[in-house]
């Protein structure tokens, strides 16, 4: 997708500003800010976001701080004073590794899902399986028991296991993932592809919930019968009210649609009850006419580029779109 130079020229000022206000962060901090919020007109998509953050990191501008082999790259402005540098991290990685740890990940992982599978028992347009066993036994400190729907259905084997299998009579098998994360979802992610590679297996019409996605996913995905539908905020457990105050703080991470609970809002329940049932029978057909490019996709048999092409009835051309979505100023999937 072409990029105007005019929008990569707002993206660097954006970045700028916002490293000059916060002196260092980390890049969900700066896509939270420059992509989620401020004025409407001025919000940088992610992938417009690489491009300008990469010719800043090319031109000297942005620099990186990484904490060990591997870790987190934070980022911030050549000419920021080192004492300034360090105190800021300092106070910044202490929250942000506690969004890091293991159990709490996996706690936020299971607070869509709860709230997911809480309003798919609440409607009967469509038959669901997959659901929580003991939420009524203990508080969400202690991760839930789930049921899994299973891998094998008439025949038809997935590898792996969706984190719901749904039936409604006029469009057959539907499979759903749940991804309670902060990066927004492109076509091109790996998620993607696995949800794709297990619902072609299973003949299922592919459902995916995110906190966001890019107008680039749902483009093409909706073209090949994948629903889409983005929450518009991440999902804590009860468990961890306070490190969602802490992680909401404009002056910390900055992530300010942090929800805590596990409860369905209206968006959600609308969504499950009203909007699916509606659009499933015409997803079903675009999904039926686009499977097998679907599938060669998920298994890697084509490029993202040949498949965006292909979806795009322009088979054979150079590719539409380039990978790397994420914002990821120095040019590393993480």
């Amino acid at each position: 997708m072409p990029v105007s130079r005019e929008r990569i020229d707002l993206a660097k000022r954006r970045l700028r500003n916002i490293l000059q206000a916060h002196v260092v962060a980390n890049a969900r901090t700066l896509e939270n800010k420059i992509a989620d919020a401020g004025p409407t007109n001025q919000r940088i998509d992610p992938h417009v976001l690489t491009i300008a953050s990469g010719e800043m990191m090319r031109a000297g501008d942005i620099l990186i701080y990484r904490e060990g082999d591997g870790g987190t790259p934070w980022y911030y402005l050549k000419g920021t004073p080192e004492d300034q540098l360090y105190v800021r991290l300092a106070e910044l990685l202490d929250v942000h590794n506690q969004t890091q740890d293991r159990l709490f990940t996996l706690r936020t992982g299971q607070a869509l899902e709860i709230a997911v599978s809480k309003a798919l028992q609440a409607q009967d347009a469509l038959h669901a399986v997959g659901h929580f066993r003991d939420l009524a036994e203990h508080d969400d400190s202690t991760l839930y028991r789930k049921e899994e729907p299973p891998s094998l259905v008439n025949g038809r084997v997935c590898k792996g296991k969706l984190d719901f299998l749904l039936y409604t009579p006029n469009a057959g098998m539907v499979g759903m993932e749940v991804k309670n994360i902060r990066q927004w979802f492109y076509s091109d992610r790996e998620e993607v592809q696995e949800l794709l590679a297990k619902c072609c297996a299973l003949d299922a019409v592919p459902v995916l919930i995110v906190r966001r996605y890019a107008y680039e996913a749902y483009s093409v995905l909706t073209d090949c019968g994948v629903i889409l539908h983005q929450m518009y905020n991440q999902r804590y457990a009860n468990a961890d009210v306070a490190l969602a105050l802490r992680v909401k703080d404009k002056r910390l991470l900055g992530y300010h649609d942090v929800r805590v609970g596990n409860d369905p809002d209206q968006r959600l329940t609308r969504f499950i009850e009203t909007n699916l049932p509606k659009v499933l029978p015409a997803a079903r057909g675009k999904f039926d006419e686009m499977k097998d490019t679907l599938a060669e996709y998920a298994s890697k048999e084509i490029s993202h580029g040949e498949f965006v092409a292909r979806v795009r009835g322009r088979d054979g051309e150079p590719p539409e779109y380039g990978l790397g979505y994420d914002y990821d100023p120095g040019g590393e999937r993480y």
